[in-house]
């Protein structure tokens, strides 16, 4: 059964959108002034992300889409009163369940890449783009990557990109976390057949440029405080010289 009808909402600022489908909700929300903004960064949740926990719903308000682009947004602020970014949280694809088959397969993201592209490249024209990809959501945004009009991608949580190395992903720059706590770093880093997404992009030879995140768990990536989001705030920035590395 379908979700509520298309209901679109707009506040100074603020543009919300429920698109429904068989699968799941389809959200788009904008944090901060998207129309006088310099910097963009979009983040794309991975699994088990709904309308009921797209902003809210969970013990840590942080890791929901919503709760994290606000934690971004702060620490910006934090970070250059005066920046102009604005922060994207898109479930533009139908996200898998934890515990599924289409979590284990590029299936979703299929999909989802082309969507996101489409995104980037259509409404964000004119704009330094950065894509913050947290857990399924990296496969998302590596199917997205060749041909994205983005300046940097950064993944995180990350079970692989279904790629062997960052020069398959179209020549956008790479940078890669992941927690000592997180969970899924005991995933294994295999792909067999359309099972499972390869080399872990944090891994010395990937190509990618390795970020500090501390002992982030899975779901702490964002959380106020830490290393990680500051990180990932200096690259949204375009402040990549300030970045600590693991």
């Amino acid at each position: 059964m379908l979700r509520p009808s298309l209901a679109v909402a707009a506040v100074a600022a603020l543009t919300y959108l429920v698109v429904p489908s068989p699968q799941g909700d389809r959200i788009v929300r904008v944090y901060g002034d998207l129309g006088t903004a310099e910097h963009v960064a979009v983040i794309v949740p991975g699994a088990d992300t709904t309308a009921a926990t797209f902003d809210g719903g969970r013990a840590k308000v942080h890791s929901t889409p919503g709760g994290g682009a606000r934690a971004l947004l702060a620490q910006a602020r934090a970070l250059d009163p005066g920046a102009r970014l604005a922060v994207v949280a898109w479930l533009g694809y139908d996200s898998p369940a934890t515990v599924s088959l289409e979590a284990a397969t590029g299936w979703a993201a299929e999909e989802g890449g082309p969507a996101l592209r489409r995104y980037v490249n259509e409404t964000l024209r004119g704009k330094r783009v950065t894509l913050l990809c947290h857990s399924y959501g990296s496969v998302v945004c590596a199917k997205a990557a060749p041909g994205v009009r983005a300046d940097g991608l950064a993944v995180f949580g990350s079970p692989g990109l279904g790629v062997s190395s960052a020069a398959e992903l179209g020549g956008v720059r790479l940078w890669a976390g992941s927690g000592t706590a997180d969970w899924a770093r005991g995933i294994p880093k295999i792909r067999i057949g359309p099972l499972g997404f390869g080399r872990d992009p944090a891994e010395p030879g990937f190509g990618s440029r390795v970020f500090a995140t501390g002992a982030a768990g899975h779901s702490d990536y964002l959380a106020p405080g830490g290393e990680s989001l500051r990180n990932l705030a200096l690259i949204a920035l375009g402040r990549t010289s300030e970045v600590s590395h693991a």
